[in-house]
């Protein structure tokens, strides 16, 4: 099969690779009909996850249909067309049977800490992902879901990780009516969080971001006061202005540790590769909310090197809120938001490569190129 493969830093190509097999009895295997490229999979091309090895494939966001399955399968058949949360779970342990699907104890050997996710290096599992012709399902009896009528398969890919996830951090910010909701990162996971903010009962929720153009799309996608934090003297100050002095009642980190890479990177060299990122968005969410008010870390964070204020966050007596999203426990309210017209996740879709052009996806979603938003990636077989 034709997979994406990851060669180095910046470095990602097509090339063949052994067709995926059935390895244990629940198992399925899907031909990819689309994937997409995710802020998180920023991280890995520029090398700043651990544990990332040579030729492994990306892509945790994909949607296909099902050509194989193991002999204890029996929810799939050939030829269904599913969904694939990026959560890699049994469906049994003692997180899942909690509904924390994304922090399954049977699915990574390789940490205590991290969940397993589809082609996120060999820390999250060393599962390959889908960007690629097919890809191996493990827990197939669990984890995939049969697209439902009146879901389209692009409202489908993007419910298999950044639609939920903004959600689920909109969710953790206990929103109560009325409520300001301050949101950093006006990327896809921005997007969603602000929209679901909304239909959560917020009164006010602010989306700060560097980018206009991407400023610019979630004053359309839905009501929201967008700020270039590059034009404020003082961020914080500013944030805190806007809201009486008090704060907002809750701040979401949609932008997770900067993939451009952290302090100790700059002072070290790229090469010792002092994988901790930078960590400013949680630093300003910290800062500008009110005291006693809600912080949710939504964005991806690797190791702990980010000189965290503890000070702050135990003086101003917040509650720290993160996780990776548990997919499948936000679907059926989102098939619903989604059949409604509450939610439209394929609206933010800007950009379509073939899969033999994903190092230029690559390099348009990296360098914020031609106004992207969300790219998405089609496999060749899947388009012939």
């Amino acid at each position: 099969m034709r997979a994406m493969t990851y060669r180095g830093p910046f470095r990602v190509r097509v090339e063949d690779k052994p067709d995926p097999e059935i390895l244990h009895p629940n198992d399925a295997i899907i031909r990819v009909t689309r994937a997409a490229i995710c802020g998180s999979d920023i991280h890995l091309y520029h090398g700043l996850m651990p544990d990332l090895r040579i030729g492994h494939t990306f892509g945790h966001e994909f949607i296909g249909i099902v050509e194989e399955v193991g002999p204890n399968v029996d929810n799939l058949k050939t030829g269904d067309k599913v969904l694939v949360p990026f959560n890699i779970c049994c469906g049994t342990c003692y997180f899942c049977s909690r509904g924390l699907y994304g922090n399954c104890h049977n699915t990574n050997p390789n940490a205590t800490a991290a969940g397993a996710i589809y082609g996120y290096s060999h820390t999250c599992g060393g599962y390959d992902g889908g960007q690629a012709e097919y890809v191996r399902v493990p827990f197939a009896n669990f984890g995939p879901e049969k697209i439902p009528e009146g879901i389209s398969d692009d409202d489908a890919l993007l419910l298999t990780d950044a639609c939920p996830t903004g959600y689920h951090a909109a969710q953790m910010a206990d929103i109560n009516e009325g409520d300001t909701v301050l949101i950093f990162g006006a990327g896809p996971v921005g997007i969603f969080a602000a929209r679901s903010a909304w239909l959560m009962g917020a009164g006010r929720v602010i989306v700060t971001d560097h980018l206009d153009y991407r400023l610019d799309f979630v004053s359309r996608y839905g009501p929201a006061e967008v700020i270039n934090f590059t034009h404020l003297k003082d961020p914080i100050v500013y944030f805190k202005k806007i809201t009486d002095f008090l704060g907002p009642d809750s701040a979401i980190d949609a932008v997770g540790c900067d993939a451009s890479g952290s302090i100790y990177q700059s002072l070290l060299g790229f090469k010792l590769k002092a994988q901790a990122g930078n960590a400013v968005a949680m630093h300003w969410a910290i800062n500008s909310v009110r005291k006693g008010g809600t912080v949710v870390a939504i964005g991806a964070y690797g190791p702990p090197m980010n000189l965290f204020p503890l000070g702050s966050l135990f003086n101003k007596g917040l509650t720290l809120r993160g996780n990776q999203c548990p997919v499948k426990r936000q679907l059926p309210r989102l098939y619903e938001h989604v059949r409604n017209g509450l939610i439209k996740p394929s609206e933010i879709i800007t950009h379509r490569f073939p899969l033999e052009d994903i190092a230029e996806g690559y390099r348009v979603f990296t360098s914020k190129l031609d106004n992207c938003i969300k790219p998405v990636i089609i496999p060749d077989r899947a388009a012939a």
